[in-house]
């Protein structure tokens, strides 16, 4: 796999924080972004399935919900 190259424009402190594990994993800072960016990316594509199941799902206002909420002794 061909890599592409980007600058990105880190808070100091991250930086510093990503360089230190970098050490203790023997890991190189990419390869701890690019493990980062994946993951969220992935959290994403799972998010939009669930989303995507619960379409047919009525909708329920936030006014019923609170009703429910007491109703059930939960507020």
């Amino acid at each position: 796999m061909q890599l592409k190259r980007a600058t990105v424009y880190l808070d100091p402190e991250l930086h510093k924080a990503l360089k230190l594990k970098a050490v203790e994993t023997s890991k190189s800072v990419s390869e701890l972004i690019n493990e980062a960016v994946r993951e969220a990316l992935a959290e994403d594509v799972e998010d939009i399935e669930a989303f995507e199941e619960r379409a047919a799902e009525p909708l329920v206002s936030y006014a019923e919900m609170v009703k429910r909420l007491k109703k059930d002794g939960r507020l």
